[in-house]
């Protein structure tokens, strides 16, 4: 049994990621904790679904004094057991004790930059590069304290911020998202991942979709 903390977990692909675990058996996921500053109408219901299971926790990830808030909260259901997987979908967050997947995304590669150079977001990608470093400057650090940090990139997601124009669902690629986390060891430490959608593996375009380690 694993417990999950998903951040931006209102709307989107964190509250995608917390309505799919949420639909595991209580033997793979025994908790979730969907962190996210209010709670959008979607997210009462998923908490209402799933009665001490899934878990609203008010936390502002910009905010110090909301952060510790936020652990104590988790800490009190958990009873000392620890968290064991930390997904970053809004902004970074102190460290767990097991794992920590950061979403990030491909603009943020430098090798696949030109790739992209028709997408001129400078402070996007750079936000994400710097994402990405700090995921392995922490997978370095805490390698030793039996850490995995992971990057990952969703995809081009049909959401509010991806528009109705993207590539897939937020359903495949929460999909692709937990068939790379669920697995994942500390050989995986370090390393930044593209989820793998079927039919996406070798599609026309910019984005494929095939489960690789993304070049940094």
């Amino acid at each position: 049994m694993a417990s999950y903390l998903i951040t931006g977990a209102s709307r989107g692909i964190g509250l995608a990621t917390a309505r799919t675990l949420a639909s595991k058996p209580a033997s793979e996921v025994s908790v979730i904790f969907a962190a996210a500053r209010t709670q959008t109408d979607d997210l009462k219901r998923l908490v209402a679904q799933s009665p001490g299971r899934v878990h609203h926790v008010s936390m502002d990830v910009e905010n110090k004094d909301s952060i510790q808030t936020a652990v104590a909260t988790v800490e009190s259901v958990l009873l000392g057991k620890g968290l064991d997987v930390l997904i970053n979908n809004a902004g970074i967050m102190p460290s767990t004790r097991g794992g920590i997947e950061n979403i990030s995304t491909t603009l943020g590669s430098i090798t696949m930059a030109p790739r992209f150079a028709l997408f001129p977001v400078p402070a996007y990608k750079v936000s994400k590069a710097a994402l990405n470093m700090l995921t392995v400057q922490y997978a370095q650090s805490f390698a030793d304290q039996g850490f995995t940090f992971l990057a990952i990139s969703p995809g081009w997601v049909k959401t509010d911020l991806g528009g109705e124009r993207a590539d897939i669902t937020a359903e495949q690629s929460v999909k692709g998202l937990l068939d790379i986390i669920v697995p994942a060891t500390q050989e995986d430490n370090g390393k930044f991942f593209n989820i793998r959608v079927p039919g996406w593996e070798q599609a026309e375009g910019l984005n494929q979709y095939d489960g690789a380690v993304v070049p940094w």
